[in-house]
């Protein structure tokens, strides 16, 4: 008796399609909604402040710290 030496043949593996116009929608969705979140965290209370008063400011006042903004 001869014993075969190759090994046994994995099943095929079948990838998925990726609907790239959905998974843009949603890349597009949130980075839109990171850039409104660093823009209330790095420029309020400057120039182009919308909000009045110091609500936000000390809402973000950590997040400013902890990416470098200087507030005081």
């Amino acid at each position: 008796m001869s014993q075969s030496s190759a090994a046994p043949l994995a099943p095929a593996v079948e990838l998925p399609a990726i609907p790239l116009l959905q998974i843009g929608t949603w890349v597009v969705f949130y980075g839109l909604l990171a850039m409104l979140a660093i823009f209330f965290v790095s420029a309020d209370q400057g120039a182009i402040s919308l909000p009045a008063g110091n609500a936000v400011h000390e809402w973000v006042h950590d997040a400013r710290h902890l990416l470098g903004y200087p507030c005081h």
